[in-house]
């Protein structure tokens, strides 16, 4: 049964063509997550599903009896209630006597939110967003239109709302950057490419594969159109007489492929690694503490970061991690530590808001403010140039930051403290509001990037896909280190609580069997297995470029000028095989750990 239909739809915004005679079907039982480059038209499509805005052209058919719930990427709320009676007034009018207000405060504490009798205005914008997804659920729907409800959702609620999904009767359609979360609970893709639609009957790990196949199809068939144009071409100009039907026809054929659509290859942002020197001395945290009142988020935390250290930080909201973030960029003052930074530790920070932008600024102009040239693996690249290669054509670069979709704003704040060479990369929640096109080269990025990268995310593909450390936070101050990605973590953390409750008798329920949890085997992470294979080669190479270098202060000996460059590169071919050094004893060590428990 067809709950909603959207007939050829088009939309243009100012001069941007987001949406172009496109359909969409959704039925019963469809789990359907969207997805498309930011500023493509997801939440447009969103909002134009739900009645929210008008389409230039084009209509939406819905039954007369086929309820919708929305939840917008920006919820409104009224302040003359508390966030509780926001919630529920829109169930409240429904009257059906349900025990509507403890099924809210029930869904608030599982999303974090407990003094519920405080005015919206009093709660963050995270806050905000997890309680209108609480009225959105609460309120009866035969289809849910859901623009982000993953953001600001730490591991445990985001496993609770794909719980609660599961079991949602009814069909939804979803924006979301979460890949593991698309993964586990939707049965649909729909991709929003050049103001076109396609749609596959699968999850993500599905449409990946699917797309491909699309798309060397689509390039295959421009291939033999291209050629076939060609030989058209070359007829045309040996003096083709359109005298005869076939030769009229085939003039005809010839303007039809000149006159075409052209397939394009899907356009990349294209991010160098490119840092500014580091040297031995890093980042120190000596016995640091920090607590707001009573409530204690670090205690006699400490750690040296290593060159090259890819560190997550996960934990509830509130539980510090951004606290954490800022004492070592020196915005909050811990109560008692140090915090050391080195002489050459240059910090590039991607804040969960972006830094005040100037709507009236042009896009080319916020970042040269920067840098008009920057130095990168491949040569000098103009702001112009690196723009490009973030997806902001010729035209983009020239017009006002307020033209641009809230993701755009943030890939151009990225890029901003990127131009500006940082060798520790400090991100608070970089997956926010990131288009998954854009996070898949960031991570490609990042593989590469010679520094320090240190993340709070709730994002668990991205922590996978790049960190080799865990710090979590778990309550009272406690901030405890594992090793490996998210998925390591995870379950090591989930096995503890299980092996402390059984201990302690406090499992719910009757207890049908006294498990003994078996404590996870130790492996490898992905990043670290392919470190692991490499590496060996990779301080071989670096110690034949050292004992090159040190021939070739023999030949200059006499020349300073030369002698001075050729000490400066020695100096970073050590640093750099110190560090290699230092990650070779680590893998070494865990992998003799493996090997014994095999």
């Amino acid at each position: 049964m067809n709950l909603l239909i959207a007939e050829k739809i088009s939309k243009i915004f100012t001069d941007k063509v987001l949406l172009s005679q496109v359909s969409l079907g959704i039925n019963e039982n469809d789990k359907i997550g969207v997805i498309g480059v930011n500023g493509t038209g997801k939440s447009t499509l969103l909002k134009i599903l739900a009645g929210q805005e008008e389409a230039d052209e084009g209509r939406i058919v819905k039954g007369n009896d086929v309820r919708v719930e929305f939840l917008a990427q920006t919820p409104d709320f009224d302040d003359q209630y508390s966030l509780l009676e926001n919630v529920t007034r829109t169930r409240e009018h429904i009257g059906d006597g349900w025990n509507v207000e403890g099924e809210a405060k029930a869904m608030l504490g599982k999303l974090g939110i407990t003094e519920w009798d405080r005015k919206p205005s009093a709660f963050s914008g995270g806050q905000r967003k997890r309680a209108a997804l609480v009225r959105t659920l609460l309120t009866p729907a035969d289809l849910l239109i859901l623009d982000e409800p993953t953001n600001h959702l730490d591991d445990a609620m985001a496993e609770w709302l794909e719980a609660y999904l599961h079991k949602f009767r009814g069909a939804f359609i979803m924006i979301t950057h979460d890949r593991y979360f698309l993964d586990k609970v939707t049965n649909k893709i729909v991709e929003i490419d050049k103001g076109k639609l396609y749609t596959y009957e699968t999850n993500y790990s599905g449409f990946l594969e699917l797309k491909l196949e699309r798309e060397n199809m689509e390039l295959a068939t421009e291939r033999k159109k291209q050629s076939l144009y060609r030989k058209d071409l070359a007829w045309i100009m040996r003096g083709a007489r359109a005298r005869s039907t076939k030769q009229k026809a085939h003039i005809q054929r010839f303007e039809e492929l000149r006159d075409r659509e052209k397939i394009q290859e899907t356009a990349q942002v294209e991010m160098q690694a490119f840092a500014s020197r580091l040297g031995k001395k890093t980042i120190a945290l000596e016995n640091i503490s920090k607590a707001y009142g009573d409530r204690v988020l670090i205690k006699d935390f400490n750690y040296i970061f290593l060159k090259q250290d890819r560190i997550g930080i996960v934990g509830e909201n509130g539980a510090g991690k951004s606290t954490l973030l800022k004492m070592i960029m020196g915005e909050v003052q811990a109560d008692a530590g140090e915090i050391a930074i080195g002489p050459t530790v240059k910090i590039g920070y991607f804040a969960q808001e972006c830094e005040a932008m100037d709507y009236n600024q042009k896009v080319i102009d916020y970042i040269k403010e920067v840098a008009e040239y920057i130095e990168t693996p491949e040569g000098s690249a103009s702001a112009s140039q690196m723009l490009e290669r973030f997806l902001f054509t010729g035209a983009m670069q020239y017009s006002l930051i307020e033209k641009l979709s809230g993701g755009e704003r943030r890939r151009l704040y990225l890029l901003r403290i990127l131009m500006e060479a940082p060798n520790v990369l400090i991100l608070d929640e970089p997956t926010n509001d990131l288009d998954i096109q854009t996070l898949r080269v960031l991570e490609d990025y990042l593989d590469s990037f010679p520094g320090i990268v240190i993340t709070v995310s709730h994002d668990r593909y991205f922590l996978d896909r790049i960190v080799s450390r865990i710090f979590a936070f778990e309550g009272n101050g406690v901030v405890k280190q594992y090793e490996g990605g998210f998925t390591d973590y995870w379950e090591k953390a989930k096995n503890q609580v299980i092996a402390v409750s059984n201990e302690s008798g406090d499992l719910a329920g009757p207890k049908k069997k006294n498990y003994k949890v078996k404590d996870k085997k130790l492996k490898f992470t992905y990043a670290e297995q392919k470190e692991y294979e490499t590496i060996d080669m990779d301080i071989a190479e670096l110690e034949q470029r050292i004992a090159d270098n040190e021939k070739d202060m023999l030949t200059f000996a006499k020349d300073f000028v030369k002698l001075q460059e050729l000490a400066e590169e020695k100096e970073k071919l050590q640093e750099q095989l110190d560090a290699k050094m230092d990650r070779w004893v680590y893998l070494t060590d865990l992998a003799e750990q493996i090997e014994a428990e095999k």
